[in-house]
């Protein structure tokens, strides 16, 4: 498992989207380790991002 950091840069993303996601829902799972303590599966990241996957962009409209 990876802190949210390094999630960040694996997908190219600030650390305050992740936080942002984390709060309003949208992005990827992560585990809450503690009250403190957040950490990510590659896995769930890549996973996350291939779920946003579109061939055109009228399938970008349409989500």
């Amino acid at each position: 498992m990876i802190n949210e950091r390094v999630a960040a840069d694996f997908l190219g993303y600030t650390v305050r989207a992740l936080q942002n996601w984390r709060v309003r829902g949208g992005g990827p799972d992560f585990v809450k380790v503690s009250s403190r303590s957040i950490r990510y599966r590659r896995r769930d990241l890549i996973a996350w991002a291939e779920s946003l996957l579109v061939a055109n962009t009228t399938q970008a409209d349409n989500r």
